[in-house]
């Protein structure tokens, strides 16, 4: 498989990502509600699904610009 492809791939992964945990990260941040009704576990005093949107959003950042290099 060809770089530009793989790149591809994880950029449409990491979109996924970024919209289930940005729609778990609302939910859990400013309604109050864990969406998935087991109740969300805390690190740090913020919801893990927070640090899953982060995350997510940097391999976004990182495969775009994977994908904007030259070489």
């Amino acid at each position: 498989m060809k770089k530009q492809t793989s790149l591809k791939i994880i950029v449409w992964i990491s979109i996924a990502g970024i919209l289930f945990s940005g729609y778990l990260s609302y939910f859990e941040l400013f309604v109050k509600v864990c969406p998935l009704g087991s109740g969300c576990q805390n690190l740090f005093g913020l919801p893990v699904c927070v640090y899953g949107l982060i995350m997510y959003l940097l391999v976004f950042v990182i495969a775009i610009f994977g994908l904007r290099s030259k070489k």
